[in-house]
C-alpha cells in the first residue's frame, strides 16, 4: 500500500525499504518493496509481471495509492491534473484488472479500493479529485456484484480527512474544510473489522460523523449540498 507522497505514484525506494524492514521487524512477516511508477499507463501489467518474477503469491490488493488537487479547476495545472486522474482511476483500474482473476481464484481474495467522503457529492475547489474518487466509488461497488460468489471480499472504503501526507501534497489544510482528522490507524481498523463481517457491503464511509454527514446529503437537493460543500471547502489561508 503505497502513501502519498510530493511525487505521487513514483514511489520512493529508500522510504519503501525502510518501511519493509519495519514491518517486517514488528510483526515477523516477509516484506517485499516494489518502487514503480504507478502513474505509467502499463503500471498494472508491469506489476504483475514483477510480482510473478519474485514468485509472490498475492491474495489481497490495496488499491491507495493517490493525491488531490485544491484550487478553481481553470487554474488548475494542466498537466497535474492529467497525472491525477493517470494515479487515481487508470492505475487503480489497471492494477485491478492485472490481479482480479487470480484473487477471485484464491477463494477467499480481498480487493480493498480506497476513495473518500469526496466520492458522495460535489466537490468544489476540489472538482477534479473529487470526481476521480466518485468514479472508484462506481467502479468498485460494480465489482462487489460481479464478484458475488467467488469467495473475493470486495470493498469500497472512504475516508474523510485522514492525518497523512495527503493535505501537503495538496499544498493547504483549507482542503479539509476544517473537518476533524482521523488517525490512519483508526481507518485501517475499520476497513479490517468491515472485511471481517460475514457479508461486508460494497462501500463504507470511515468515521461516524463522516458516515452521518454523507448519509445527510441524500435528503437534501444537489443545489444545496453543492452550495454547502463549496462554503465549507472555500479557502481560508490568508
Amino acid at each position: 500500500m503505497l502513501e502519498e507522497e510530493p511525487h505521487p505514484g513514483r514511489g520512493d525506494p529508500e522510504r519503501l525499504e525502510k518501511l519493509a524492514a519495519e514491518l517486517a521487524a514488528d510483526h515477523g512477516v516477509e516484506v517485499a518493496a516494489i518502487p514503480m511508477d504507478l502513474s505509467a499507463p502499463d503500471a498494472g501489467p508491469r506489476l504483475a509481471a514483477e510480482v510473478d518474477r519474485r514468485g509472490l503469491t498475492v491474495t489481497g490488493l490495496v488499491n491507495n495509492a493517490g493525491f488531490g488537487m485544491y484550487g478553481p479547476f481553470h487554474e488548475a495545472d494542466p498537466a497535474r491534473t492529467m497525472e491525477m486522474l493517470a494515479l487515481n482511476n487508470v492505475a487503480l483500474v489497471g492494477i485491478t484488472r492485472a490481479f482480479i482473476d487470480r484473487l477471485r481464484a484464491a477463494g477467499r481474495g480481498v480487493l480493498l479500493n480506497v476513495a473518500s467522503t469526496a466520492a458522495y457529492q460535489a466537490t468544489p475547489h476540489m472538482a477534479g479529485y473529487g470526481a476521480t474518487k466518485a468514479f472508484v466509488l462506481s467502479f468498485t461497488e460494480s465489482l462487489w456484484q460481479e464478484s458475488a460468489g467467488t469467495g473475493l471480499r470486495v470493498l469500497c472504503l472512504s475516508p474523510g480527512a485522514t492525518s497523512t501526507e495527503f493535505f501537503d501534497v495538496v499544498g493547504t489544510d483549507d482542503a479539509s474544510g476544517g473537518t476533524t482528522r482521523q488517525t490512519p490507524a483508526e481507518v485501517v481498523r475499520f476497513a479490517l473489522a468491515t472485511l471481517d463481517r460475514r457479508n461486508p457491503p460494497p462501500s463504507v464511509v470511515s468515521g461516524m460523523r463522516n458516515r452521518l454527514l454523507t448519509m445527510a446529503t441524500r435528503f437534501v437537493s444537489r443545489r444545496r449540498v453543492t452550495l454547502m460543500v463549496a462554503n465549507i471547502s472555500r479557502p481560508r489561508s490568508a
